[in-house]
């Protein structure tokens, strides 16, 4: 026979199996908009916050010698948003889930805010051009982001706690016209601003832009992207379902690879030169102490 805790452990291992196989489980990845959509989410969230852990120690040491105000706000900033931004991603079942439609609303709401928050204190900065630096920038370009998002975030509250419109629940919704509207002022306020920037850039006010390939390139994925979410938009709010797909498919590309997108335009560079830096005064310590006079003999 066998013995009681051979029985225990049994009956402990099966409650386990059950819990992972329990619907809970299987709502959580595989319901609401399906495994890919909420793998691609998690996978790649998850993978960025880890790459900020890996190069922690050292973005660390680099900002501790460097005196960019700026770079330090942002990258504590970029820290913040993609540790919200990898929790709503995990939170993904709630937008199906009976109950939590609130919670969801309102994890989205700060989630999205804060990237906005990131998305225009960049384009901010990058609209003041050479004359970017120092405190007086960081003040400027956070007041204004600030400011636009504050007045973002108090618009939308009003449509999801005044009227009681589900902003961020968008499986097949065709019963909320004005939240539709919306997003269409959202994104066509947002692709404006970019194609505006690329207009600069085509024309003689392009001097007033920072010289960097990066930014260029940056304001073109986002003035595509908000232009195809723009277009979904449209069509969604019409009853289109190729529309309600569309839309799901920029929301998952932005949560997904805006933040590495961010990262690399405007933080990875400036982290390299840091390197090259340093590397330039290891070696006028040396030469100052006469470590390459037996190359010059």
């Amino acid at each position: 026979m066998l013995s009681e805790s051979a029985i225990t452990q049994a009956s402990n291992s099966s409650s386990v199996l059950s819990d992972v196989s329990s619907p809970r489980f299987y709502d959580w990845l595989f319901e609401c908009h399906g495994f890919w959509h909420n793998a691609a989410l998690i996978i790649a969230s998850f993978l960025f916050v880890l790459y900020l852990a890996t190069q922690s120690k050292q973005s660390f040491l680099k900002l501790s010698h460097g005196r960019s105000y700026i770079i330090i706000s942002y990258y504590g900033c970029l820290w913040l948003i993609s540790v919200l931004n990898l929790a709503w991603c995990l939170c993904q079942a709630w937008e199906c889930t009976a109950g939590k439609e609130l919670a969801w609303n309102i994890l989205s709401l700060f989630t999205s805010s804060g990237m906005l928050f990131l998305e225009v204190s960049l384009l901010a900065f990058l609209l003041q051009g050479n004359i970017a630096s120092g405190t007086e920038a960081l003040t400027r370009t956070f007041g204004i982001s600030g400011f636009i998002v504050g007045l973002d975030i108090s618009l939308k509250a009003i449509y999801l706690l005044g009227f009681g419109i589900p902003l961020f629940i968008d499986s097949n919704d065709r019963s909320h016209h004005v939240k539709w509207n919306l997003w269409v002022v959202h994104k066509l306020l947002l692709t404006a601003v970019y194609g505006f920037i690329l207009f600069m850039y085509h024309s003689r006010w392009r001097e007033r832009l920072p010289a960097r390939p990066a930014f260029y390139k940056y304001v073109t994925i986002m003035f595509v992207l908000n232009a195809i979410a723009l277009f979904s938009c449209g069509l969604a709010g019409n009853g289109g379902a190729f529309g309600f797909w569309l839309y799901s498919a920029t929301v998952v590309c932005y949560h997904a690879f805006y933040l590495p997108l961010l990262y690399i335009t405007f933080l990875a560079d400036f982290f390299k030169e840091e390197d090259l830096n340093l590397e330039n005064v290891y070696y006028s310590e040396m030469k100052d102490a006469g470590f390459f006079d037996a190359d010059w003999e």
